[in-house]
């Protein structure tokens, strides 16, 4: 479980691995947490929002890593764009119906994530979505 999360929006991949050694900064869009696993609440959430099975995104690559090392230090990866669409296009009961599935399923893995929480972190990375999809860019995150 990482320490640190900030989800970010990026031209492309090289301007994103640029945010590798202290995180994206006040040079991009951000939204910052932590204490969860990113890398498996994307998957998650491409899942629900997305109406996916979890072995789909992880047979295509995703998360695709543009920066780091999964095992040593920060990462920087990169949301699908298929999570991407959906979450730019995803209603606010579908992303409040999704964050209770997630938090949910978190707490059944002992991994206590607030409702509340989930609610408005997948509202705030929707919006954030919604703003990079209209900007042509994509979602990023940041983990230390």
């Amino acid at each position: 479980m990482s320490t640190i999360v900030e989800f970010f929006t990026a031209t492309d991949d090289a301007a994103a691995a640029l945010s590798l050694p202290a995180g994206p900064g006040r040079a991009a869009e951000s939204l910052s947490l932590g204490n969860f696993d990113p890398e498996e609440a994307v998957i998650e959430w491409e899942c629900l929002l997305a109406d996916g099975h979890f072995d789909a995104p992880v047979d295509a690559g995703e998360p695709r890593f543009v920066a780091g090392q999964e095992d040593d230090g920060c990462v920087v990866f990169a949301l699908s764009p298929r999570l991407s669409a959906a979450l730019a296009e995803a209603e606010q009961p579908d992303l409040e119906r999704a964050a209770v599935v997630w938090s949910r399923r978190r707490e059944k893995d002992g991994e206590i994530i607030d409702g509340e929480v989930a609610k408005s972190l997948l509202s705030g990375l929707a919006a954030l979505a919604g703003t990079a999809r209209r900007r042509g860019e994509g979602v990023y995150c940041w983990v230390a």
